[in-house]
């Protein structure tokens, strides 16, 4: 039994076939054996998830196995019901299973396929090779409807000619649809709040959600547990857009759900989530005292360069001071400087950054006491705009990496040549 959407589970479509097989199985004094029924509910024929992820593909690799006895017999509603895939793919598939001795019995019309009967009537799998095309054709048809009628509600959700629904992919656990606008389910957004204050705090997301469980939050009934939270700090919808792609075209519906987040507080995570999960190694320790030009000893004259130590940790969890230290390149290299070591970078930087802390206060106090909004405001644009054009970069190097022959894509060309000859301010 398979069927394409979830919702169909409340319908008749699964009592329709399980009585199908009843039915025939009852006509012929069959007993049929409830311990090997295949269901494979909302699972798609025509995309292959029955077969990559459902209960069919585990029979098609029971069958390869020789686990199936020779004369079983596979009922099925229809042969659509079995693949909805490529005809040359859904035949492949149903010869697979009848060159394994097991007779595929199609109950809605009462057909049976197996060696023997299409040894005796070839056209039998002529017929078998038509329905499963007009299968296919069906569900590619519906397939082209479905995604031209998204882009279309996507096109008009960014024209501002659209604010309803636009069914595509999963929506957030913490919002539910009324019927005419989204709502915010409010025990779920607390969740939600709460994953998101000790992520920042810096747990990890078996340590919080364990933390949550132990507070009282109800997690497991909608899934925002362990792994998941690292998916949810970089979900669009925190700060009300939802991200659609369509046949490669990517669409953001800014607006779409209620935000939980401000576009300042939702970019602010992203930096703080790029940090955290930046691989070892990868990005070097920021520091304000070394680098080009910015420091020299006093003794050498040489640029001051930074160490950085393995870190022991104090008995309440603290780094120790001098862990990152500083020295010349004199010394570094040739041990030839007459400081003759290395300090500690911790109270250097301290110093320097309680300095300019002490400029910027007094020169606040000239200020209008705006916070710096303004300013955190424009970074955050300036970040979502850099995510952006870094995200273009990489569709349009995939897209030039992609051809074979060598040549960049027309597509890209136009594209290049329209920027050329736009003018620059």
């Amino acid at each position: 039994m398979r069927f394409s959407d979830p919702r169909q589970a409340t319908g008749s479509s699964a009592d329709r076939q399980l009585q199908y097989a009843q039915r025939w199985a009852a006509e012929r004094d069959l007993v049929l054996d409830e311990s090997l029924s295949l269901r494979d509910e909302g699972l798609s024929a025509y995309h292959q998830q029955h077969v990559k992820q459902g209960a069919l593909g585990a029979f098609l690799l029971a069958v390869s196995e020789g686990r199936i006895p020779d004369g079983s017999v596979l009922i099925v509603e229809g042969l659509d019901r079995l693949s909805r895939a490529e005809p040359i793919q859904a035949q492949a598939q149903l010869a697979q299973i009848i060159n394994a001795g097991i007779t595929v019995v199609t109950a809605s019309d009462g057909r049976e396929y197996n060696r023997a009967g299409l040894k005796a009537q070839p056209m039998d799998l002529v017929y078998s090779l038509l329905v499963m095309i007009r299968a296919h054709e069906e569900s590619d048809t519906k397939s082209k409807r479905v995604t031209a009628s998204i882009r279309r509600l996507c096109e008009g959700w960014l024209a501002g000619t659209y604010r309803g629904l636009v069914r595509n992919g999963k929506d957030p656990a913490w919002l539910e649809w009324s019927g005419s606008e989204w709502h915010l389910v409010p025990e779920r957004v607390a969740a939600v709040r709460r994953a998101l204050e000790l992520y920042k705090q810096g747990l990890g997301a078996g340590r919080a959600s364990k933390l949550m469980y132990e507070e009282g939050y109800a997690l497991t009934d909608w899934g925002i547990t362990g792994q998941q939270i690292y998916r949810l700090i970089k979900l669009p919808a925190l700060r009300g857009a939802k991200r659609i792609s369509v046949d490669g075209e990517d669409y953001l519906l800014e607006g779409y759900y209620p935000a939980l987040l401000t576009d300042a507080e939702y970019d602010d995570l992203q930096l703080l989530a790029g940090q955290r999960h930046r691989r070892r190694g990868a990005g070097e320790i920021p520091g304000i005292i070394t680098g080009i030009g910015r420091a020299y000893c006093g003794y050498c004259g040489t640029a001051l360069v930074a160490q950085n130590l393995m870190s022991r940790a104090k008995a309440d969890g603290t780094l120790t001071d001098g862990q990152r230290r500083l020295q010349c390149t004199s010394y570094s290299n040739m041990g030839g400087c007459s400081a003759g070591g290395s300090c500690s970078v911790v109270p250097i930087e301290r110093a320097v950054l309680n300095y300019c802390g002490d400029q910027l206060n007094l020169q606040r106090l000239h200020e209008s006491p705006d916070d710096g909004r303004g300013v955190r405001d424009q970074l955050a644009a300036a970040r979502r705009t850099a995510t952006e054009l870094e995200r273009q970069l990489g569709k349009i190097t995939d897209a030039v990496l992609a051809d074979d022959s060598g040549a960049a894509p027309l597509a890209f060309v136009r594209r290049a040549r329209t920027c050329k000859a736009m003018p620059v301010a």
